[in-house]
């Protein structure tokens, strides 16, 4: 509306002064070298108008011819780098792809569009060089990349990369440092620094890495901590290596506030409780840790702890740590095992029920051999003990300590997996059941069981571990 208001006002400025003109015309005469010239006001004002506008004209065409050869230079470069960009786009999709030919093809045109200082053509070149697997051409890129301060951190990637694949630690280690001076808030580069330097057995860099990636929020503070209870156990095993007590006892500490459910640290600690004569912390800490996560490697440094002399003590010690989490599995198992170490059959038949072994229920392999050896030591009946050992084989497998990355099952936790290396990733849970595997012969007919040459059932030795230990994973 504006627009309108100013263009109306402009246009009745311009008839106001035209009628001016008409009302005043006047005379204009020009003498000039013995020519004269007699006008009027009106007809000068266009000529001087028309001189202008042609003057203009001629400025303007003066100009175009001046720069016609930057601006057709100018549109020759745009057009090659158009051509360059999109050559180094269709590389990039084919490196994606893994189409090896196709993304060196694209990269050496975009290296002749674009020059090979390009930042992302020596990119695309390393990429490519990678995919064929020239690894020397690769890095000898991703070196020349390190010379630009826009590329270096690309380069130390890509070397950093590298170094990982090849199995480099040490190479690697040096290139994640640089690449984290460069970078710090970089979770990729954090993440890979603070791997290689739990790797390397570094727990203290670690530590401090873990610490500044949660200051930067990089991770979650319940990552950070658990983390840190990992780092303090490591540094513990290395303090109880070298003899300094004090300083495993702290970190021992340290570990469990940060994460009780590092059950392997919590044995530690309880161990060393006891070893210090101070079994009621240890009591105390096996009890808080069966209210959240009852293990099976608690029940033993408990007895111990509770001073438990004989089968009938051990078992009353078993009942009051089962009243903490009275309805988990591992409770019963833990008054089962304890029942039978005491010849208490009816008890330990009981919590075998109670934990999987009643009818019609599907029970672990370890709650099978635990009902063989009832089966043997109170009644020697061989055949039923035979047929627990059975069902044993094509049993839901014990728990084990999994990886979360790769599925490894592990009977001893450790801080990294020993298949995939990835650090704390072994979690305390039932391996995944693998179908389709064919099943040992069952044995149907039971008289025929009952009928057959007692020499080829096991003997007395029938409940020695590790064959049906359930204590043993």
């Amino acid at each position: 509306m504006w627009r309108w208001i100013f263009f109306l006002a402009v246009l009745c400025i311009a008839v106001v002064g035209v009628v001016w003109v008409v009302q005043h015309p006047g005379d204009v005469t020009l003498q000039w070298q013995g020519w004269r010239l007699d006008t009027s006001v009106g007809v000068l004002a266009i000529a001087v108008l028309l001189f202008a506008g042609l003057t203009a004209m001629l400025y303007r065409f003066w100009r175009f011819l001046i720069h016609v050869p930057a601006e057709i230079s100018l549109a020759l470069r745009n057009r090659r780098q158009r051509k360059g960009y999109t050559a180094l786009s269709s590389g990039m999709v084919a490196v994606a792809a893994g189409d090896a030919t196709e993304a060196r093809r694209q990269a050496r045109r975009a290296e002749a569009l674009l020059s090979s200082s390009a930042p992302l053509t020596r990119l695309l070149s390393a990429q490519s060089a990678q995919l064929e697997g020239d690894e020397k051409a690769a890095e000898r890129f991703f070196n020349e990349m390190l010379e630009d301060p826009e590329t270096k951190f690309l380069g130390l990637r890509g070397l950093l990369t590298q170094a990982v694949k090849a199995g480099k630690r040490e190479r690697a280690l040096e290139l994640a440092r640089q690449a984290y001076r460069l970078q710090p808030k970089s979770e990729w580069v954090a993440s890979t620094l603070f791997e290689l330097q739990s790797a390397n057995g570094s727990w203290l860099n670690a530590s401090s890495t873990n610490d500044d990636m949660a200051r930067k929020r990089l991770i979650e503070r319940p990552d950070a901590d658990r983390r840190r209870a990992v780092i303090a156990f490591e540094l513990a095993k290395e303090a109880d290596a070298v003899g300094d007590a004090d300083k495993a006892l702290k970190e021992l500490k340290t570990a469990c506030d940060l994460a009780p459910d590092l059950i392997p640290a919590c044995v530690a600690l309880m161990r060393r409780y006891i070893a210090a004569n101070q079994h009621r912390k240890a009591v105390s800490l096996a009890e808080k840790i069966w209210a959240r996560t009852p293990h099976p490697d608690l029940l033993e440094p408990y007895l111990e702890a509770k001073k438990a002399p004989d089968g009938i003590a051990c078992v009353k010690a078993a009942e009051k740590l089962a009243t903490i989490n009275p309805q988990h599995a591992e409770s019963h198992i833990a008054l089962a095992r304890t029942a039978l170490d005491a010849a208490l059959w009816g008890e330990a038949r009981k919590h075998l029920k109670e934990a999987g072994a009643g009818e019609g229920l599907e029970p672990a392999a370890r709650i099978c051999r635990m009902m063989a050896e009832l089966e043997e030591r109170e009644n020697s009946e061989l055949a039923k003990a035979r047929e627990w050992l059975v069902r044993a084989a094509t049993a839901p497998v014990d728990p084990k300590w999994v990886c979360t990355a790769c599925g490894n099952a592990v009977n001893e936790w450790s801080a990294h997996c020993g298949n995939c290396h990835t650090f704390d990733s072994l979690h305390w849970a039932t391996p995944p059941h693998i179908s389709g595997l064919p099943a040992p012969k069952q044995v149907e007919d039971k008289a025929a069981l009952e009928t057959e040459d007692k020499a080829t059932l096991p003997g007395p030795g029938i409940s020695d571990p590790p064959a049906i230990s359930p204590l043993q994973p």
